[in-house]
């Protein structure tokens, strides 16, 4: 009987064990799903969130803005300015984490979230230009997204387009001007330059970016006094020639021999 008993006991010891390891278990579960929640989770519609997200990141609020952009985006995976916003709150992320010597986000082999945001954003503009040609703040915006991932060119061709959609736009004009000199086009850019000004005379950064063009431009059309020098002493020798000047020989001219009488052959120098 003593040992029906104990074993009795040791049966529901061990029931109790499993069943408290089943209630750990169910509350780190709990934990982690409470982790991975939202507090954004509650709106739904996603420019809602876009423009919380707006509201926070103009108050300095940077890691929550990004949690209400991409309760945007999860929303509405079309909305492009919400990736657009996301890619620029994630590089603010990612740049304050390079100053902090974070290797992960210095490193050039992985791709960033904020790459991967301005992408998306690509993607999604796309798409609206598709449906309306016409829509110059979808063509200025891809344009600025083209600009984060470094893809110059096609930065150009995207903001030349919102520049014709309207150009009385001096913020276009400006993106459009700073992306000309970036691609060293000093001379083109001086026109949207001066233009943006015209539109808003208080644009100082239009100002700053026409005085970068214009010593730009300088520097591609200097020519050094070595070439003008260099280019004259040719004029000067080809008008020589040209009035049937002799050009003095150099002294050591080799000279042709010939031959006398004798059959012998004599230098004329000598």
């Amino acid at each position: 009987m003593k040992s029906i008993y104990l074993a009795v006991v040791l049966l529901i010891s061990l029931f109790l064990q499993l069943a408290c390891s089943g209630n750990t278990a169910n509350v780190g579960n709990a934990d982690a799903n409470a982790a991975q929640a939202s507090e954004f989770d509650y709106i739904t519609d996603a420019n809602i969130a876009l423009a919380e997200g707006d509201r926070l990141f103009d108050e300095n609020q940077t890691e929550r803005a990004i949690e209400a952009f991409k309760r945007a985006v999860k929303l509405n995976p079309d909305l492009a300015d919400a990736h657009f916003k996301l890619g620029i709150a994630y590089a603010l992320i990612e740049a304050e984490q390079q100053k902090a010597g974070d290797e992960v986000a210095t490193s050039s082999r992985i791709r960033t979230r904020s790459q991967m945001s301005f992408e998306r954003a690509v993607e999604a503009y796309k798409k609206l230009l598709e449906i309306n040609p016409k829509d110059d703040a979808a063509q200025f915006n891809l344009g600025r997204s083209y600009n984060k991932l470094n893809k110059d060119d096609q930065a150009e061709d995207a903001f030349r387009q919102a520049v014709k959609l309207k150009p009385d736009d001096t913020e276009y004009q400006t993106e459009y001007g700073s992306i000309l000199i970036k691609l060293a086009k000093y001379h083109e850019a001086t026109g949207p330059l001066r233009k943006a000004i015209q539109l808003d005379a208080e644009n100082s950064r239009a100002a700053d970016l026409l005085e970068d063009a214009e010593a730009g431009a300088k520097r591609v059309d200097f020519v050094p006094k070595s070439n003008t020098n260099s280019n004259a002493n040719l004029a000067s020798n080809a008008n020589i020639a040209a009035n049937g000047n002799s050009v003095v020989k150099p002294a050591n001219t080799a000279v042709k021999p010939t031959k006398e009488g004798n059959g012998q052959e004599t230098c004329i120098s000598c």
